[in-house]
């Protein structure tokens, strides 16, 4: 293998693994963060402890036949539309060989439709919150699962040749999910003449919704001394 063709190589294998951990790890964190409504995941973390083997990675094809397996985890605000996500995916011919593979990054939240929450998903899933570094967060207090339709601008770095730009819809079917969006799946389109891959195959997508922004906790009933002031207080 060529010194040109080893350099892209070892940025995938050694690069994007810690970077897709590192956000894993931060997903309790991240959704107790009041500048991120939501986490999400695509393909990755604790949706690939089920034993469902088509549960990772993410797998959409185009019309022709091939098509892009993709992986990540971010976090994203409903109010500013930022995002700050990362993942991999790997661009495979109708044959199944592989074409292209690479990293994408995305920072814009284009838009989000939400279906609401969803608190007994998880273990209806069967599945604990996370790996055991997670812990099991309280499903009432902390944060929960949620339904909804995302829409992200995305830019994938391949190993070779120039970034691309695409929006990358991601579609977790929990809540109040529309007839027509019952499956947790992604779609892909291309940015000028890239092409669309809308044919769902595999996958699994998970949202989370931090408790704060879904239920605010209410304040405590005032008592007595606060309502009514003690003379002294008046006086003062």
């Amino acid at each position: 293998m060529s010194s040109q063709k080893m350099v892209p190589s070892l940025v995938i294998t050694w690069v994007a693994p810690p970077i897709l951990a590192i956000l894993l790890a931060a997903i309790p964190a991240m959704a107790q963060n009041g500048n991120r409504d939501y986490t999400f995941l695509i393909g990755s973390g604790f949706l690939c402890d089920t034993g469902d083997s088509s549960a990772c990675p993410g797998v959409v094809n185009s019309v022709q036949g091939d098509g892009y397996e993709m992986s990540g985890a971010g976090m994203f605000s409903t109010k500013n539309k930022l995002v700050t996500a990362a993942g991999t995916f790997t661009h495979k011919s109708r044959e199944g060989n592989a074409l292209e593979r690479g990293v994408w990054v995305s920072s814009e939240l284009v838009s989000f439709e939400s279906y609401g929450i969803a608190p007994g998903a998880l273990l209806q899933m069967g599945a604990a919150f996370g790996p055991p570094q997670f812990g099991r967060l309280p499903m009432l207090a902390g944060p929960m699962p949620a339904g909804g339709l995302a829409v992200l601008r995305i830019r994938l770095l391949p190993m070779r040749g120039a970034s691309k730009t695409a929006l990358l819809q991601v579609n977790c079917a929990l809540g109040k999910a529309p007839a027509e969006r019952q499956k947790e799946v992604i779609r892909l389109a291309f940015e000028g003449a890239g092409g669309e891959f809308n044919e769902e195959v595999s996958g699994r997508t998970m949202l989370i919704l931090a408790r704060s922004a879904a239920n605010p906790a209410p304040r405590p009933p005032a008592t007595e001394g606060e309502t009514n002031p003690s003379p002294a207080e008046v006086q003062q």
